[in-house]
């Protein structure tokens, strides 16, 4: 294919769609991959794998590859769950979130999500699955976006005391920023102090990709 080819030395745009969600939605070439773009930013495969990949690498492939059931906020085209399944190994039960229909048919169409068994795909607000949710996991990614841009919502008290019931002992939380301003980074500092240190142990990988911080916590 012309096209996979020449994205070895220039992103090749493949197909544009509209997205209520998201606005627009870019599938393209990229030094030989497809992957999925906002606008201003990568979405699905591409950087955001790669941000996602040092997360579980820092949690470790072995323990995750041992856990029982993973929870995705923020599905997107699905990188993760590659990552998930192909690089690690793990084949457990994994329940994902996405509030945008089209990405999850855009996720169907070219990344082939429909691939992964004991995979349960939930299309809705990541907040109210939060709020009604009673199931424990041991494994919570947070990688949610509109564009560059992350719902406040996710930095408030009261959805992070639900995250924090649906942790277990021994449990992760994996949560995908963007740190653009020092805002930010203050942000995430006041994010931090709604753990109390003698019940989660806390991590954070700063600029990873330049802009991203990823936010690691573990409950004792």
């Amino acid at each position: 294919m012309v096209a996979r080819f020449l994205s070895f030395f220039i992103p090749i745009k493949a197909k544009v769609f509209s997205s209520k969600i998201n606005d627009t939605l870019e599938v393209s070439w990229n030094n030989g991959k497809l992957v999925l773009d906002t606008p201003h930013t990568n979405y699905s495969y591409g950087n955001l794998q790669k941000i996602l990949r040092k997360g579980l690498q820092t949690i470790g492939f072995h323990q995750i590859k041992k856990m029982q059931s993973v929870l995705v906020l923020g599905l997107g085209a699905g990188s993760v769950i590659h990552t998930l399944r192909r690089d690690i190994g793990f084949g457990k039960k994994i329940t994902s979130v996405e509030l945008d229909p089209t990405v999850l048919d855009i996720a169907k169409k070219y990344f082939k999500l429909d691939e992964f068994e004991n995979h349960e795909i939930i299309l809705g607000d990541a907040f109210e699955f939060a709020l009604k949710n009673t199931r424990h996991y041991d494994l919570i990614l947070v990688d949610i976006f509109q564009d560059a841009e992350m719902p406040g919502f996710l930095f408030e008290s009261y959805f992070v005391h639900h995250l924090q019931k649906m942790m277990r002992t021994n449990s992760y939380l994996l949560f995908n920023t963007i740190t653009l301003v020092s805002e930010h980074t203050d942000r995430n500092t006041a994010y931090l102090k709604l753990f109390d240190s003698s019940e989660y142990y806390v991590r954070r990988l700063s600029k990873i990709q330049n802009h991203n911080e990823i936010i690691i916590i573990r409950k004792l």
